[in-house]
């Protein structure tokens, strides 16, 4: 380092999935992901498993980034964690999380003791949300909404540059929304939740729900018959193959999608929505009747002004997020 300049400053951000676990660095003051680490997460191995996978890949991460820029382990300011919910984040304990089966979980501190630094909790949808506003799509907004679409639906609320994160660290369970009282049961317990409809799978299960009443359609040979190896990726393909079926799936979902952001808008009236996730790989086949639907649904002064756009972080929203939330915490702005 030359003498007289100031060392870079890091943050690792940590995205803890039911599936996978991703790490990265981010400077400080923001900009490109370094030293990225993607792991299955393994949680049936247990929590200990899990911890101590996410400190070895912090510890990689770390290793990688700062001999790479002639640093030292003290130019990493701290670690922020992101981690299904629902947690308390000021105890950052996660209170119950079936995909991993953990509850009442110290997993903040266990991160904190084992890597001998400072380390903050958020729900991971929160810091995919925070990650967008950062550095990704929602730059320059105040007010934001996000949608996480992959496995379920998660959501995240940013107002006036902060994560709205209601009286008991829940707010943003966009997915858990009813859009239909006597819909399909949810695994949260209610029924007729906008994840039933609109998730991966929600998407897949109302595919073959139609080839079993006999449609007509490419998905039947594009898995050899076996509607359950049916996905959404494979309605995305068979959308693009010009399938009519596979398209009206995606209509009947940009209509389930836009019903819920419509009343997203109608509470909130914020500048943008960011959807992202697997769901965003449809393109316009999903955005074109999505937006539609919010024009037919929305107060015409709030849709106008709120633009609906597609997340420009993928696979790491989540780690820019918690990096973010992390600075937010430590110093006060981001």
């Amino acid at each position: 380092m030359t003498p007289g300049t100031a060392e870079k400053r890091w943050i690792v951000g940590v995205d803890l999935g039911g599936t996978n676990i991703v790490v990265g660095l981010i400077p400080i003051e923001g900009g490109e992901v370094m030293g990225l680490r993607t792991h299955p997460t393994d949680a049936t191995r247990g929590a200990k498993f899990v911890v101590d996978r996410m400190v070895a890949m912090v510890e990689e991460a770390i290793e990688s980034v700062t001999s790479g820029h002639g640093t030292t382990r003290d130019a990493v300011a701290g670690v922020g964690i992101g981690s299904p919910g629902p947690l308390d984040r000021k105890t950052g304990t996660v209170i119950n999380t079936p995909n991993l089966g953990w509850r009442n979980f110290p997993l903040r501190d266990l991160m904190a003791n084992a890597l001998h630094l400072p380390c903050t909790l958020d729900n991971d949808a929160n810091c995919a949300t925070y990650g967008e506003w950062w550095t990704g799509a929602g730059r320059g907004t105040q007010t934001l909404v996000g949608l996480t679409l992959g496995t379920g639906i998660g959501g995240g609320i940013v107002l006036n540059g902060e994560i709205y994160h209601g009286c008991s660290d829940v707010a943003g369970e966009i997915g858990h929304m009813t859009i239909d009282s006597n819909g399909r049961r949810c695994k949260c317990g209610n029924y007729g939740c906008l994840e039933q409809y609109a998730s991966g799978p929600a998407i897949a299960t109302r595919a073959i729900e139609g080839l079993e009443a006999g449609a007509p359609s490419l998905l039947v040979d594009m898995v050899d018959g076996r509607l359950d190896d049916i996905t959404a990726a494979t309605v995305y393909e068979a959308v693009v193959e010009g399938d009519p079926y596979a398209n009206e799936v995606m209509k009947d979902t940009a209509k389930f999608l836009g019903a819920g952001i419509a009343s997203i808008i109608n509470i909130l009236n914020p500048e943008m929505v960011v959807i992202a996730g697997g769901v965003t790989r449809a393109g316009e086949h999903l955005f074109e009747p999505l937006r539609a639907e919010v024009r037919r649904r929305a107060f015409r002064s709030a849709q106008e002004c709120c633009r609906i756009v597609s997340g420009q972080l993928p696979g790491t929203a989540g780690v820019v997020g918690a990096a973010a939330v992390f600075k937010k915490e430590n110093y006060g702005h981001v």
